[in-house]
């Protein structure tokens, strides 16, 4: 779908690699020439903007650890300053490490709640407020999760704090829509990433050739593609979306609900 970004000024947290990157890749393709990525690994938010640069767009990596609320809020400011404004938002950075039920310390729910709700809350905060007092619209993509509907046994903190950002992306929704900002946003499902293969080799001993042997189970004969995904939020983010707001969309292969038959 070919959607017309050429005034948009986007802030993509997470954008250093995997989908993040990939969202900023297909924001620019479509026209986006002012973009700000966020992260908390410097060397790769650097050579990514660098890369992205290439092309003629000005863009510029923020160092920020969205688990802070001052930093996520310090991102939105730093796109305002360069750019003079701020249209877009996603917020694709999050914690997936592992812990159950029966493991996860307090520190680790802390840290995973800070970083995949709390800090994306503020992010949205701080970009309402800039666009309602500067009078213009804006539009947000949270990044969910399948998970967010249960999760596996080793994913209690992440599926809970997807759970909590999928509740701020319909609240900040009904609460924006006066002020012309719409807040969407897209349960993933399992994906392949550079972060997924790190994460499959640290806490599940996986073998080098773990993708290959999970995309031969899976329906499509395919895990999620993150440019798949990048240009539903090219969409979601445009005028194209037109006044769709609220919306959680489960982009997956398996279908939420069903049973084997």
């Amino acid at each position: 779908m070919a959607v017309d970004h050429t005034r948009t000024v986007a802030v993509v947290t997470g954008g250093g690699q995997g989908l993040g990157l990939a969202i900023a890749q297909r924001l620019i393709a479509d026209g986006c020439a002012h973009l700000v990525l966020g992260g908390r690994d410097t060397a790769k938010g650097v050579a990514a903007a660098d890369m992205l640069a290439d092309g003629g767009a000005d863009v510029v990596f923020v160092a920020a650890e969205m688990g802070d609320p001052a930093q996520a809020m310090a991102l939105i400011d730093r796109a305002a300053e360069r750019f003079g404004r701020v249209t877009a938002l996603v917020n694709a950075a999050a914690i997936t490490d592992r812990a159950s039920i029966l493991d996860c310390t307090p520190a680790e729910w802390d840290r995973q709640m800070a970083a995949n709700a709390r800090g994306p809350f503020f992010a949205i905060q701080r970009l309402a407020n800039l666009a309602i007092a500067a009078g213009h619209p804006a539009s947000i993509v949270n990044i969910l999760s399948v998970a967010a509907h249960c999760g596996q046994s080793f994913l209690a903190p992440y599926s809970a704090s997807k759970a909590a950002l999928l509740n701020v992306t319909k609240n900040a929704a009904n609460a924006l829509t006066r002020h012309r900002i719409r807040v969407n946003g897209l349960n993933i499902g399992w994906m392949d990433t550079p972060g997924e293969d790190a994460i499959q080799r640290k806490w599940h001993d996986a073998p080098p050739d773990w993708l290959a042997r999970a995309e031969a189970t899976k329906p499509f004969g395919s895990l999620v593609k993150p440019p798949s995904v990048a240009g539903l939020v090219s969409y979601l983010l445009s005028d194209d979306a037109g006044v769709m707001t609220g919306a959680i969309i489960d982009f997956d292969q398996n279908v939420t609900g069903s049973s084997p038959e």
